[in-house]
């Protein structure tokens, strides 16, 4: 009989600003092998390890008709017929969304509400097709009564909120999660460089020693992802990884090459169009050529040894009759150089050495005697041979350039343009199989904690000119909206335990409410005391406990002060690869099972914590109390081996 731990079937899913991946895990079958997707519609006589991550919508419809390679045939590609949606991907995060509109507003989605709509059919689209190829695998056990993972991976670039919860909420509209009843579950697994780490530790754990640092670099198509790991243990049949620094993003990827190939086309046919008329729509012309196997097969083989050094794209639509020399188009087509394509690609280039330098220096900051062994490669860009060539170039065996990569390897992953669904799938597997994920430890990306208050002392300078309020209950005075962190940025943080804190409240005997607030802030700077922002309130719903449970303080006929209960409770926080979750736990007893720690989500415009310059008169107020020692615990590692103190 099955054991009710193992899930029947385990789905990895990347989302790609170009392309998207599917793997799978059917688990009700016996087998753990990692799978993947590769029939998909429009396509159904090939194999293709992706699917575009692409729609079109029909003019004057708010439907979409066509996703993916349907997407990409001609009657749909019309311009007369409907209008084009792509690389949306990246503006999911609106802080990116803003920057592009302010610096190119003709080519960013009007709005916000618009790029989650994009989302939310893609998505819609690929869970039905996902659902359609999958369930004819689990065999007599139905589609809706299977208990069924789905595992999603993120881009470093995005923070927890909005984006990362965005998108969660995105996927769940989409279908994601199944009908109601159904034992379906979504979850945010890994960051793209930490999937790809994983999926390379799995298929080439030969390669790497115990000790060794690598640093993976996964450049896909809108963004690239870099985290520096550690290989911690080679005794079992993958390896186990620790991350050494705060995992870094940037928008570098392929599908700029695509644009500036299309703004280089556009000047082109522009110039040609003064001195001699084309009659074509030329923004769509050149959007054609970009998307059309000429171009892709050209930008896929360049800095091949096999190489020529001029190309000719066919112009659709253009007459085989037309030439136009000075604007380098002759008998109906364009040439280009492969000088003009590599600039395409040196400009990515450039942006993506300036990240690895970045990464290299703060590593060497953090671990001066420390060297990196392995520069391992995935993704879409990752797999160009030019791009791999030119890395080996800069960084490879006996560089210079960084005192912490003189002997580092430039490595291939396998399978780069699945490297981040396998891995997805592959850490879930572990973790069923071993109990433990191959990635064990992270390096926390932000500073996390709550607002609390603490005892006042007017010898500290800390206090000085902060709010602060005397508690009727105790009589003892209390500096209001501290912070108390409980884990620092850059801090590593376990994958598989959770951090613990012991909350303690105080509630009048005749207060019936058992629900009780915190305020959660975030700093994503390096010092905490700076930038502190608040990310969430969460509510933590305690009616279902017994007031029996709780104890009455002041109850004794010769204690002073009003007589209240004094409730204590915990609160787990397990800071996955770019989110938060919250348990619920109370008297050694998880009450979180049905949601009682609501989590409301703070405005991405909410103020910093104020400090006020003078202080208040004395008022009363209940809060949460800032102990002495610090009670959070068991999630983190710490130098001497014991609890870190509060700050």
């Amino acid at each position: 009989m099955r054991g009710p731990s193992k899930p029947d079937l385990i789905v990895g899913v990347d989302l790609g600003q170009t392309c998207t991946g599917v793997s799978y895990a059917n688990l009700s079958s016996g087998a753990d092998t990692v799978r993947w997707i590769q029939k998909w519609p429009g396509r159904a006589q090939a194999c293709e390890n992706k699917v575009p991550t692409v729609l079109v919508y029909p003019h004057g419809s708010y439907k979409a008709s066509s996703w993916g390679f349907l997407a990409e045939a001609k009657n749909e590609q019309k311009a007369e017929y409907g209008t084009t949606r792509e690389w949306f991907k990246t503006f999911i995060d609106p802080d990116f969304l803003e920057q592009e509109r302010l610096r190119n507003p003709q080519d960013t989605p009007s709005s916000y509400t618009e790029v989650q709509t994009w989302c939310r059919d893609y998505l819609g689209f690929l869970y039905d097709h996902i659902k359609l190829k999958l369930s004819s695998e689990l065999g007599s056990v139905a589609w809706e009564d299977a208990e069924i993972e789905f595992i999603f991976s993120v881009p470093t670039t995005w923070k927890p909120h909005p984006s990362v919860e965005n998108f969660r909420s995105l996927i769940g509209q989409a279908g994601f999660g199944g009908p109601l009843g159904a034992r379906h579950s979504v979850t945010i697994g890994l960051t793209e460089a930490e999937a790809a780490a994983v999926h390379t530790s799995t298929e080439s754990a030969g390669i790497f020693s115990e000790r060794d640092l690598l640093l993976i670099c996964d450049a896909g198509g809108g963004t690239t992802d870099l985290s520096t790991l550690r290989v911690t243990d080679t005794a079992i049949r993958v390896l186990s990884l620790e991350q050494v620094d705060v995992v870094e993003g940037a928008n570098v990827g392929s599908a700029a090459i695509d644009d500036d190939f299309m703004n280089f086309a556009e000047a082109r046919l522009r110039e040609a169009n003064q001195s001699q008329p084309l009659d074509l729509d030329i923004e769509e012309t050149v959007y054609e050529m970009m998307k059309g196997k000429e171009f892709q097969n050209i930008k896929c083989e360049h800095g091949a040894p096999d190489e020529t050094p001029m190309f000719s794209l066919v112009i659709p639509g253009l007459s085989h009759s037309y030439s136009n020399l000075p604007a380098n188009i002759e008998r109906g087509e364009m040439r280009m150089s492969k000088e003009d394509l590599r600039g395409f690609f040196d400009r990515q280039l450039h942006k993506l050495f300036r990240s690895i330098d970045t990464q290299l220096q703060n590593l060497n900051r953090r671990l001066p005697d420390e060297t990196v062994s392995h520069l391992v490669l995935s993704g879409g860009l990752g797999q160009s041979i030019y791009v791999q060539e030119k890395l080996r170039i800069r960084y490879g065996n006996g560089a210079e350039l960084h005192p912490n990569a003189q002997f580092m390897q430039v490595r291939i992953a396998p399978d780069p343009q699945l490297a981040v669904c396998k891995g997805l799938v592959a850490d879930r597997l572990r973790k069923l199989t071993v109990g433990r994920s191959v990635l064990g430890w992270r390096c926390c990306r932000a500073s996390y904690g709550i607002v609390c208050k603490e005892l006042y002392d007017k010898h500290r300078p800390g206090h000085v000119g902060r709010e602060i309020r005397k508690d009727s209950r105790d009589g003892k005075t209390y500096v209001l909206r501290s912070v108390e962190w409980f884990v620092k940025k850059g801090e590593p943080v376990s994958i598989d335990r959770p951090i613990e804190h012991d909350f303690m409240r105080k509630v009048d005997l005749e207060d019936s409410i058992r629900v009780f607030p915190t305020e959660v802030v975030v700093s994503y700077d390096e010092k905490d005391a700076a930038g502190v922002q608040k990310l969430c309130d969460i509510e933590s719903d305690l009616s279902s406990a017994s007031e029996k449970e709780f104890k009455e303080k002041n109850r004794r006929i010769w204690q002073f002060g009003q007589r209240y209960f004094q409730v204590k409770y915990q609160i787990k926080v397990i800071i996955g690869p770019a989110d938060l979750r919250f348990e619920l736990w109370f008297n050694g007893q998880k009450l979180s099972k049905d949601k009682p720690i609501k989590v409301e989500w703070a405005s991405p415009t909410a103020s910093s914590i104020p400090a006020l310059k003078s202080p208040p008169p004395l008022i009363h107020e209940d809060g949460i109390l800032r102990t002495k020692k610090s009670a959070w615990k068991l999630g983190r590692k710490t130098s001497g081996g014991s609890n870190p103190s509060s700050p």
